[in-house]
């Protein structure tokens, strides 16, 4: 989640009908996957890492974003959760980009520093979102750089 949409919603973030929505697409997409250690790039408040720390078997989780004003530890459900202004490897099994790579100017470069930074067998769950046609002032207000199509996300592989 991003930061400035905290200054909005405040404590009501987990009952934001955006956020639960996306979720609970979040758990379906992961499916059987079952990851033990997470990192979730641009994560803003943490909202995905707690929610897959509170409804699954993961025991941590690396939240990374330029936009904390320090490193700092907490916990969820009794797993640590780590909040870093940047990383330079992890063990982790699973990344999580929700809503992150509109944000960068040069995404493909970003998502591959991202991959060289963990193991070959993790696992990525990317959310990005769609169609410039639904281009707004929210976007404007989040600063994005693009909308994606599937095509021009296939492109980038």
């Amino acid at each position: 989640m991003d930061l400035k949409e905290i200054d909005i919603l405040g404590d009501n973030v987990s009952q934001h009908w955006y956020y639960r929505s996306k979720a609970k697409a979040m758990t379906k997409l992961l499916g059987n996957i079952r990851p033990s250690s997470i990192l979730d790039v641009g994560a803003g408040s943490g909202f995905f890492s707690r929610h897959l720390l509170s409804n699954s078997e993961a025991n941590e989780a690396w939240c990374v974003d330029t936009s904390y004003r320090n490193d700092s530890d907490d916990f969820e459900t009794r797993k640590r959760i780590y909040f870093r202004r940047h990383i330079d490897h992890v063990d982790a099994d699973l990344v999580l980009l929700m809503d992150v790579l509109e944000h960068i100017a040069d995404d493909v470069r970003f998502l591959q520093l991202y991959i060289e930074k963990v193991p070959k067998s993790t696992k990525f769950l990317i959310s990005v979102p769609v169609f410039e046609c639904l281009w707004s002032s929210h976007d404007i207000f989040l600063e994005h750089k693009r909308r994606y199509t599937l095509r021009a996300a296939a492109a980038t592989h």
